[in-house]
């Protein structure tokens, strides 16, 4: 799986670097089959005024339906990571079971009826 991370409004240490990869590994590293990369963004939204403002966004794109995007905001970045790594994996859960469990709504349109006029045909025939 290839994580990508980006900050916005702040030097990325390789400490922070090191925990983003090692949480994301931790949450979603089962998912390997099925989730070959993640985006990660991490920003200080007030900058030096402080607060909780500590945002981290993390994406997983799925190929035929929408992206996983989690965002969770927070005064120490490193639980904003582990917060939102935390969500990621349940929603990474729920978009999977759901896709296994309807895998047609992954087919679109054209797809979709040549799929199913391709098991019609074998069905009247005998072969399946």
């Amino acid at each position: 799986m290839r994580i990508d991370i980006k900050a916005s409004g702040f030097d990325l240490t390789e400490g922070l670097r090191e925990h983003t990869q090692r949480r994301l590994q931790f949450a979603l590293g089962w998912a390997n089959h099925d989730v070959r990369a993640v985006s990660v963004r991490l920003s200080d939204i007030n900058g030096p005024r402080g607060g909780r403002d500590k945002r981290c966004r993390i994406q997983v794109p799925f190929a035929g339906t929408r992206n996983v995007v989690i965002e969770d905001t927070e005064a120490d970045l490193y639980v904003a990571i582990d917060r939102a790594a935390e969500r990621a994996e349940r929603a990474v859960v729920r978009r999977l079971e759901r896709l296994r469990e309807f895998p047609h709504a992954r087919l679109a349109g054209r797809e979709a009826s040549a799929a199913y006029s391709e098991r019609d045909a074998a069905a009247v025939m005998g072969t399946d």
